[in-house]
């Protein structure tokens, strides 16, 4: 097939980042954006040229239109091979295991993971390095450089091939292998968790629910949960990918999720309910009458590790995003174990994951994964509550009480103000910054700053430094306040505000989280000034 280059030109007013590209659809629908795009990856990435690559996504509204424009402009750069998920359909941690699995050179993941999806919605695009987690900054900093020079893309004029057959077909001479989405990585799964006793427990009476919100992670639950665990029929709802995720908001919280949170605290409750987010790397886990925040499903999952088989030799050590809780750092310290902490991005963990030094790693963003891939992994994070709650036969309240009152509890929130004017949000991120300096040793109402700075992170594995990834104020008693702009949405900026007290008296552990940090919230609005600058009297999400 011949090969056409068409003219084109610098593009991208977005540097991607870990998450990738993320625009409106329409303008990843203008004429050359998609394209260009993918051009820069092959213009970038030579490593491993033989081997294959893998492709998918998440299912929303332009999925499989992006995926042929990506075969055909794969074919025409010379690419030998595409594994790629049946329908255009590869969760995000499943991605990743096909890369590991198949010694890729790559993937290109099509999602905007958690956003909306639909016409008038997101859509995103990201490149995972063949250790299969996201690209590093290097990578990433070497593809905004080709967005801005590129004047060329390489394309095939081929039809469009057929998505949802599997087996092998071809695009000009590069072959297609068709896979089934989800096998491969049902089976990973019974590798790491104990599906016989987890079977047994459904048998004996166990109920769930599992929201999959129309997102990727239906047909994944569904082959695990329903098909080889024995739950009932039923037990996953909201299975079937939609490209509107069914006019839903796919984010795994208590707003958003807020049909299983309703569920979950009614009078049928059943014992365990779960969701996961657009691509399948975000986890909300609840039991009957019971929120687990992400903080403290990091914590107890680590504590009760070496119940799951896969996690039964050694723990090397786990990591956390610096504005997740500290409550894992506890169990990390009891368990003899090294404990890192990285700015928020899964890349972060990535090298230390390669080099060994950790097992389990989270953040607080209802993320949880381990050494078995390289991304977050929702569907993981549940099958080891599961795990945990066959083994221990307990429910998902009094296993989290107890550990409470082994460790202590890590009172925590997180105030999400989204679609904030970027230059609101800035100006009040800068404004925090410069007063740093000045803050220790103030008295804040109760309580006294005992550090305040923009976290800087360097790497112990390869030196590289990262600055300015969240203001931290810390008290004398351990309390934070830590501040964040997050670069997931596509309209604005989304300010992030994560408040943490630790309380070790059992007797103060039922307490009303939002009650409990009432204070601490009061000073990090009036702090912030955040009503002030951003005009919002509250949050639009709270976890």
């Amino acid at each position: 097939m011949p090969v056409e280059t068409i003219a084109t030109q610098p593009f991208t007013d977005q540097k991607p980042g870990t998450s990738g590209l993320r625009k409106k659809v329409k303008v990843f629908e203008k004429p050359h954006y998609l394209e260009n795009f993918v051009q820069c990856i092959f213009d970038t990435q030579h490593e491993m040229e033989e081997a294959p690559l893998v492709v998918g996504g998440d299912g929303r509204y332009y999925n499989r239109q992006a995926i042929q424009i990506i075969l055909r402009i794969a074919a025409a750069n010379g690419c030998t091979r595409v594994i790629l998920g049946q329908g255009g359909i590869l969760s995000t941690p499943a991605a990743s295991h096909l890369i590991r699995k198949h010694q890729a050179r790559g993937g290109i993941i099509l999602s905007a993971s958690h956003n909306p999806g639909g016409p008038d919605e997101d859509f995103g695009i990201k490149f995972n390095t063949p250790n299969g987690g996201p690209a590093p900054e290097k990578v990433t900093e070497a593809l905004y450089t080709a967005t801005r020079h590129i004047n060329r893309y390489r394309i095939l004029d081929t039809p469009d091939i057929d998505l949802d057959k599997l087996g092998t077909t071809t695009v000009g001479d590069m072959r297609v292998d068709i896979v089934d989405s989800v096998s491969d990585y049902a089976d990973l799964m019974e590798q790491l968790f104990d599906f016989d006793k987890i079977r047994e427990r459904f048998q004996s009476g166990f109920r769930m629910r599992f929201d999959a919100m129309h997102a990727v992670t239906g047909p994944y639950a569904r082959e695990i949960i329903e098909n080889r665990l024995g739950a009932p029929k039923g037990t996953v709802v909201n299975g079937v990918p939609l490209e509107d995720f069914g006019h839903g908001h796919p984010d795994p919280n208590l707003v958003y999720a807020k049909e299983l949170a309703d569920y979950l605290f009614g009078p049928d409750a059943p014992d365990f309910g779960a969701a996961s987010d657009g691509d399948g790397d975000r986890n909300m886990v609840l039991g009957r009458h019971f929120f687990v925040t992400p903080s403290d499903s990091l914590a107890v999952i680590l504590a009760n590790a070496k119940l799951a088989p896969g996690y039964r030799a050694l723990l090397t050590g786990m990591a956390r995003s610096m504005p997740t809780s500290q409550a894992a750092d506890r169990v990390a310290a009891k368990l003899g174990l090294p404990c890192y902490e990285t700015p928020t991005g899964w890349k972060f963990f990535g090298n230390l994951l390669d080099a060994g030094k950790i097992t389990l790693c989270g953040e607080e963003s209802f993320g949880t994964g381990s050494d078995h891939v390289r991304e977050k992994d929702g569907l993981w994070a549940v099958l080891f509550w599961m795990n945990i709650l066959a083994e221990r036969g307990q429910s998902v309240a009094e296993i989290v009480r107890e550990h409470w009152r082994i460790y202590g509890r890590n009172y925590y929130t997180r105030h999400d103000y989204e679609a904030v004017d970027s230059a609101a949000a800035n100006g009040l991120v800068d404004a925090l910054r410069a007063a740093t300096a000045t803050l220790p040793g103030q008295q804040l109402g109760s309580y006294v700053v005992d550090y305040a700075d923009d976290f800087r992170y360097v790497d112990p594995i390869d030196d590289s430094v990262s600055e300015k990834q969240g203001i931290r104020i810390g008290f004398k008693d351990g309390s934070r306040i830590v501040y964040r702009l997050s670069g997931t949405g596509t309209e604005g900026a989304t300010l992030r505000v994560y408040i943490e007290a630790y309380e070790a008296d059992p007797a103060q552990h039922d307490l009303d989280t939002q009650q409990a940090l009432g204070e601490l919230i009061s000073i990090a609005n009036n702090l912030a000034g955040i009503r002030e600058r951003t005009g919002r009297n509250e949050p639009t999400v709270i976890t």
